[in-house]
């Protein structure tokens, strides 16, 4: 019996995959619970046609991320902070800074993009990475500049 598979199936398939499978678990297992439908010449069409307008949309967003990450990589924000005695800060340098000072300069991100392992806390120039989406990740140069 041949299906396609709707969900990911462990050590069967992924999602969208065209298997073979023994009757009795395809029609007892499978199909009752909406892990899979008969493979007909209509949902393999179906199907193909449903790859295709997820791949467009996924190039497409792959462009604009990568578009966003060129975009980034080009900048250099300046933040300024109060500092104390021997350089210090007054508190830290946070992922909605890096937001609000990309956000100035005409760039919105989402603050959960920022890839902070902990809050800067020195003057001088960092790198922060972005994580646009899961394949793309841009360096964001961020100086840390004392107030006057």
């Amino acid at each position: 019996m041949q299906l396609i598979l709707r969900e990911d199936v462990k050590s069967l398939g992924q999602s969208g995959d065209v298997v073979t499978v023994k009757d009795g678990y395809g029609r007892n297992y499978l199909i009752p619970r909406g892990l899979a439908v008969p493979a007909s010449a209509r949902q393999v069409a179906r199907l193909e046609h449903d790859k295709r307008v997820i791949s467009q949309r996924e190039q497409k967003l792959l462009r604009s991320a990568e578009a966003v990450r060129d975009r980034l990589e080009q900048l250099s924000i300046n933040i300024s902070k109060r500092v104390g005695e021997e350089q210090r800060l007054f508190g830290s340098v946070t992922a909605r800074e890096i937001v609000d000072a990309l956000a100035a300069q005409g760039v919105t991100i989402d603050r959960k993009a920022i890839q902070l392992d902990e809050p800067i806390r020195a003057l001088g120039t960092h790198d922060v990475p972005v994580r646009l989406r899961r394949d793309v990740t841009a360096t964001l140069k961020v100086s840390v500049v004392a107030a006057e």
